[in-house]
């Protein structure tokens, strides 16, 4: 047998019979509360997934199981006792702007899958931030097309380096839960593949994964699963993407499908419940039978998948590794130390010892986690899980989840001669009087989001936003740290002194928040995400129809629609303050066929922290435009500094249009700054201008 994947998934395909191509083609789930009924293809012994498609012994084709993973190895309740590691939130992972933390995350995520038997993991979710309603924002990674494709691409590699094959999801602009099953992304092509398109093609290039989940929604009027421009011209032809191309869970509407380049069915019982009738199941074969599903296409299905099964090597495991629980621990702790963002501070960080009032939140109890299929049960599991509920199918996992690790705790390990008051903050009455007897008051914010459900608007619930301004008219020294999906209004911004931004911060969050927060360990995260105002500042104040989303701001994403506009967000992508200060200096920029940038990062402040320079194109021939370019992470120590340099992907300066990548001649500005707002050295180049690519 061929030790290429592509020779090897053309002979072992030539010797399936048709029933065992057709097995490939639909994968199932294990049963559970939602689906209590055990599918006949799954053996009786195989434990609880997200999805099975059966294997084929006599040709060493091993049984696909899947899992939900991007946060972790999931398990909704149906494996009992089976905990694994809760990392933080997407949005808190690509906040480190450190790749090299994605594919440790990714690592913790395949040794714990292969230890457990997942031998397909449903991670790399990396659809754009356009709307901070977006109930799955914390799962993704950012508002950047190459932030989002570099942090995706790291956990791709990290998870199929232990031989577990990796998605990327989902494709394409997967951006509200709101009628998800229904709902058409309208968008200009060329804008598309600009923006969403540009991030995938990016992590795909550099992160290779096996598979490829379809989004939901249509786009430009064709289900994704279904749109023969984005899996068959640019997926697999423009791109030559050779894995395939499996559904989400209900997200195959018809056998059609096939034709539109949809390679596997997942999630044939929800598919069932949704669409009324199978899809992939009999009226596949009944399509195939009477020649409407050719056999080259079928062929090309089942290839598709061998190769990856191949190239991945899930095909050749051995002993299955016994994952280091510490060791993952620490890399939990690692990515929400990095990743936590102080937005705001005005003299109340970091904390002293002395009179300290913490108020909500939970922070006695334990710190959230997004809620949906990404949701991770922790070693000892939850500290608490206070339901929700809601309309749809997705209500029965709309709960506040706690991890187990409260900040309150934390506190007072770290402060041990501070006298710390505790206030549950259920109302502004109760919680003042705490907050005015304390030389610090600090405000636990919280919000349950997740899968299924988009935010009405961006305030607090449940009466936060009156309990911090109260608290803040009480006490002037008052810190809000907000343990949120997605940015928030501040109507209480300019009355409190200090804010952070600590996401959805995992296992061992609320440990990170306290040590930021005591000034053990400086912070240095990022904004990947702007904070609006209020929605007024967004392309769509109001969503509109619940059939039709219309992406009329096309590639500008986030800043880059700030920039269009000339709005000022409350903070911009890549804000981030520290307990120290940095400089830029002698910036060297050159052209050619692309941009090139070289400048010197200096820390003069009197602690050790971490920056992270940011070099944007600012401007081109024809007008004014921004795009991140690159950006690297640094650690100084005081009075240190270190030369950065930066190659800019040629993609990312040019424009997409009519078939090809274009650079325009001529005189194109770049930056460097702290920001996107904050540019503080700038240079001009000549680029040649040049077309390229497809």
């Amino acid at each position: 047998m061929s030790p290429d994947p592509d020779a090897r998934a053309r002979e072992v395909e030539a010797a399936l019979t048709d029933d065992e191509r057709f097995s490939l083609l639909v994968g199932v789930m294990g049963a559970g509360d939602m689906w209590p009924l055990h599918d006949e293809r799954i053996p009786p012994d195989v434990p609880m997934s997200a999805g099975y498609v059966p294997g084929i012994a006599r040709l060493g084709i091993p049984a696909l199981r899947m899992s939900d993973a991007g946060l972790g190895v999931t398990n909704p309740g149906f494996r009992a006792g089976d905990t694994a590691t809760a990392l933080p939130a997407g949005l808190a992972l690509a906040a480190t702007f450190k790749p090299e933390l994605a594919r440790a995350a990714g690592s913790v995520i395949g040794v714990e899958a292969r230890s457990r038997g997942f031998n397909v993991q449903l991670a790399g979710a990396m659809n754009l931030c356009r709307d901070p309603r977006n109930g799955r924002n914390f799962e993704y990674f950012s508002e950047d097309p190459l932030l989002s494709a570099a942090m995706a691409a790291e956990q791709i590699i990290g998870i199929q380096q232990h031989g577990v094959i990796c998605t990327v999801k989902h494709f394409s602009l997967n951006c509200n839960e709101t009628n998800r099953h229904w709902l058409d992304a309208v968008i200009d092509p060329d804008a598309h593949r600009e923006s969403d398109l540009l991030a995938f093609e990016i992590a795909i290039e550099r992160g290779r994964p096996g598979a490829v989940m379809a989004a939901y929604n249509k786009v430009n009027g064709d289900y994704a699963a279904a749109n023969d421009v984005l899996l068959n011209e640019v997926l697999k032809g423009a791109w030559g993407y050779p894995g395939w191309v499996m559904s989400d869970w209900g997200g195959t509407p018809s056998w059609e499908c096939a034709l539109g380049g949809l390679d596997q069915e997942c999630g044939a019982q929800i598919d069932a419940l949704l669409w009324q009738a199978e899809t992939f199941g009999a009226p596949l074969r009944a399509a195939f039978a009477d020649g409407r599903l050719p056999k080259q296409r079928m062929s090309d299905m089942v290839r598709r998948i061998l190769r990856s099964i191949f190239a991945v090597g899930i095909d050749r495991w051995g002993p299955a590794p016994e994952p280091d629980l510490n060791a993952h621990n620490d890399i939990a702790l690692d990515i929400a130390r990095q990743g936590i963002v102080l937005l705001q501070n005005r003299g109340a960080l970091p904390l002293q010892a002395g009179r300290i009032a913490v108020i909500g939140g939970y922070a006695h109890r334990g710190v959230p986690a997004g809620y949906g299929s990404s949701t991770v049960l922790p070693p000892g599991g939850y500290a608490g899980v206070i339901p929700i509920g809601g309309a749809g199918l997705e209500a029965g996992m709309r709960n506040l989840y706690l991890h187990p690790s409260s900040p309150l705790e934390e506190l007072r390990k770290l402060l041990p001669q501070a006298h710390i008051e505790f206030d549950p903050g259920i109302s502004p009455a109760e919680a003042v009087p705490v907050a005015r007897a304390a030389d610090v008051a600090i405000v636990f914010a919280t919000r349950a989001e997740g899968e299924g459900f988009d935010a009405a608007d961006l305030s607090l619930p449940w009466g936060q936003d009156a309990l911090i301004s109260a608290v803040a008219a009480a006490n002037p020294n008052t810190v809000v740290v907000l343990e949120t999906g997605n940015p928030v209004a501040m109507p209480w911004r300019d009355s409190v002194s200090a804010i952070v931004a600590a996401w959805y911060p995992g296992q061992q969050g609320g440990r990170a928040i306290a040590e930021i927060l005591a000034g053990q360990v400086n912070p240095s995260g990022r904004l990947p995400i702007s904070f609006p105002a209020d929605l007024g500042q967004t392309p769509r104040p109001l969503l509109g129809s619940p059939t039709a989303i219309d992406y009329s701001e096309g590639a500008d994403v986030g800043y880059r629609w700030f920039a269009r506009t000339g709005q000022a967000p409350l903070f911009a992508f890549g804000h981030g303050l520290s307990y120290t200060n940095f400089e830029y200096r002698d910036l060297e920029a050159t052209g050619g066929d692309t941009v090139r940038v070289a400048v010197t990062v200096v820390n003069t402040g009197d602690r050790s922290g971490a920056d992270v320079p940011q070099v944007y194109l600012a401007g081109a021939p024809g007008g004014g435009r921004l795009r991140l370019l690159g950006f690297e992470r640094v650690d100084l120590e005081p009075g240190q500094s270190r030369r950065v340099s930066i190659e800019a992907d040629p993609r990312l300066l040019a424009r997409y249009t009519d078939g090809s990548w274009r650079i325009a001649p001529g005189r194109h500005t770049v930056a460097v700054g702290a920001s996107a707002v904050a540019l503080t050295l700038s240079a001009e180049v000549e680029l040649a201008g040049r077309t390229f690519g497809r």
